[in-house]
């Protein structure tokens, strides 16, 4: 049986963009101005460092079901819009978690959100650790332009890592290289092994969410150099650094100019089998 809800804004978002087609896919710097009558809900809020924001796309389509995620990779299959984030819905209700970046008064500054000016603030919840699940399943939606894929890896790999360092430049762009080249690197099929940093470790395996254990997928030996190693059935990519980056590098330069690569096909590496260095 239908019945009708009511919904209460509680504030609204302040945004430079004012387009849904304009929406870069993962969001830009903007405000939320939280309404005089609901101040109070926001006691002891800037103790978290991230959010769930609520709004309403009121510039969306509601009288669809199926969609393809045209923004990411217009190629890709269509899905039902309950398997997407797309904005067209039969209710146009958004999830996006944001960063917090401080609370001026009744305005939360936040970093990530990908709704328009003017959007309707439903709810805003806190982000809790146990919201958190580090390798789960999803269907592979990849960027079609490589741009939009590096910087895609760039912010997840930022907010897995927590900073943006030289090591983490280095390991998105094997992480992009090795995406290309072997396929999804998400699969539970891609194997990984790290040589070199911890910063180098942590972002590949928080890029490729790949587990020390059950099942084991990921392994990582310190050295000086830095290598990363991917293994997806029988093909074998070795990757060695070759410079310390910094964001122009990261940019501008060619991955012949960043690492060596080697691709082989191979039936006796596993995870385990590795004498200690590469």
């Amino acid at each position: 049986m239908e019945e009708s809800i009511t919904l209460k804004p509680i504030g609204i978002v302040e945004s430079l963009i004012t387009n849904r087609d304009d929406m870069p896919t993962n969001g830009i710097q903007a405000r939320i101005r939280v309404f005089p009558a609901y101040i109070g809900a926001l006691e002891r809020i800037e103790e978290y460092s991230h959010l769930w924001i609520l709004t309403w796309f009121h510039q969306a389509p509601r009288d669809v079901t199926t969609a393809v995620p045209s923004k990411v990779n217009p190629l890709s299959h269509k899905f039902g819009v309950f398997a997407l984030r797309s904005p067209s819905r039969p209710n146009p209700v958004a999830l996006t978690l944001v960063k917090l970046e401080r609370l001026e008064e009744n305005t939360l500054y936040v970093t990530g959100l990908d709704a328009i000016d003017g959007s309707p603030v439903i709810d805003i919840k806190p982000y809790f650790e146990h919201d958190t699940v580090f390798s789960p399943r999803t269907p592979q939606i990849s960027p079609l332009s490589q741009n939009a894929l590096q910087k895609t890896l760039l912010k997840q790999a930022v907010t897995h890592h927590g900073e943006t360092c030289p090591d983490l430049l280095l390991a998105v762009r094997m992480a992009l290289s090795a995406d290309k080249l072997l396929g999804y690197i998400k699969s539970p099929n891609v194997q990984v092994q790290v040589y070199g940093s911890s910063c180098l470790a942590d972002t590949i395996q928080g890029l490729c969410r790949a587990r020390l254990a059950n099942p084991a997928r990921f392994e990582f030996c310190s050295s000086p150099q830095k290598n990363s190693i991917w293994l997806n059935g029988k093909k074998r990519l070795s990757l060695v650094g070759l410079r310390e980056l910094n964001l122009e590098m990261f940019w501008g330069l060619s991955d012949y100019e960043i690492f060596e690569g080697v691709m082989e096909e191979t039936d006796s590496y596993l995870p385990g089998n590795a004498s200690g260095s590469p």
